[in-house]
């Protein structure tokens, strides 16, 4: 009989709960997606995989701008030859510090940060001027996902308060739609259009302030491609490399196929319509509501309940499963979910074959 595609055929070697991952499936994904917009508009962003093993092969493909969640991440690009890479998030003074680390250990790769305040934009400018280095930063927009950026409106005085600083070099703006993740592809894609509507405006602005070209990163999965086919900027998806079973629902007329799978087994039989599986908080994301994971091969146990180390599922009946066996689930939510493993265990061919180091996890790498 022939195996499916998840399935290991040494899987009963290895210890409960893991990370599978699948090599040719990530490169699929990775086909896909330039497929439908070009290397020189893509800055994946890699807090879904962590993993320096799967950012080469991006690397590999023609991919060579990066956005990173945090300094490990952007370390680990770095540590790979990454060109460019954005910390796409606003540093506090000792992310700052570790940031102009990364600059002299790594003068390969081009970094940048992101500023939303003149605050922050002056300890950047203070702290690299000190040490007779150039910062290079992109203004944080908020286009209503209201968690970091400065309001559209506010951005040209932002940009008049900080362009002058001492070490301070903006490249461009950065503005992030998450909230904007519609399953109808047409509301989606006219909720997109409409939010950055006045930001292409500001860009004009700006670029007219400034004389040279700015560039605008912008969106994530769910809007990638509709910013692709408006054209003029970067695009920065992170879960289609793993893709889950979240995105899967909610934009189903996107390429991308599972490439990572938790693996765990049942450890108990409670009750006559009830299993209980190792698949506990600590082995996947419990930040939504249930179901958190959705098992493959077995796709009608529902979540009973969740607990640290355990995960209880209802059943129709409990005698047709065993202590034991084997169940490959996708998580609602892969890249926390990633977080949570050391390593990732690969899968070639139906067979386990060696772990890439979930090294990004860490909040420090070399230092």
């Amino acid at each position: 009989m022939e195996k499916e595609w998840y399935e290991a055929d040494n899987a009963g070697d290895y210890d409960s709960p893991a990370l599978f991952i699948y090599p040719s499936r990530i490169k699929n994904n990775i086909r896909s997606l330039l497929e439908k917009v070009k290397a020189d508009n893509l800055r994946p962003h890699v807090k879904t995989s962590k993993i320096a093993e799967v950012c080469q092969l991006m690397l590999d493909a023609g991919i060579y701008k990066f956005k990173a969640a945090t300094i490990a991440e952007a370390e680990m690009l770095a540590g790979i030859r990454a060109p460019d890479v954005l910390l796409a998030y606003p540093p506090a003074i000792p992310k700052i510090k570790r940031l102009i680390q990364l600059v002299k250990n790594y003068p390969g790769t081009s970094f940048s940060c992101l500023v939303d305040n003149r605050s922050g934009a002056e300890n950047i400018s203070r702290l690299f001027d000190a040490e007779k280095l150039e910062a290079y930063v992109y203004i944080d927009l908020n286009v209503g996902m209201n968690r970091t950026g400065i309001l559209p409106e506010e951005t040209e005085k932002l940009y008049l308060e900080i362009s002058s600083l001492p070490a301070i070099r903006i490249r461009g703006l950065h503005a992030y739609d998450g909230h904007i993740r519609d399953q109808d592809k047409e509301m989606r894609k006219s909720k997109c259009l409409q939010a950055f509507g006045p930001i292409l405006e500001l860009q004009k602005q700006l670029e007219k302030l400034t004389g040279y070209p700015m560039i605008l990163i912008a969106g994530g999965t769910p809007t990638c491609f509709i910013h692709a086919e408006a054209g003029g900027r970067e695009c920065s998806p992170g879960t289609f490399i793993f893709w889950d079973k979240g995105y899967a629902d909610q934009l189903p007329e996107q390429p991308f196929k599972w490439a990572a799978v938790l693996f765990s087994r049942v450890i108990s039989i409670p009750a006559s319509d009830l299993i209980c599986t190792d698949l506990g908080y600590k082995s996947v994301t419990a930040e939504n509501p249930q179901p958190r994971v959705y098992f493959l091969n077995a796709p009608e146990a529902v979540p009973a309940s969740h607990s640290e180390e355990h995960l209880v599922l209802s059943v129709a009946d409990s005698s047709l499963y065993k202590t034991g066996d084997i169940l490959y689930g996708i998580p609602r939510h892969i890249c926390p979910s990633v977080a949570l493993y050391e390593k990732a265990f690969i899968v070639e061919e139906n067979h386990l074959a060696g772990s890439w180091k979930v090294i990004a996890r860490n909040r420090e790498i070399n230092y």
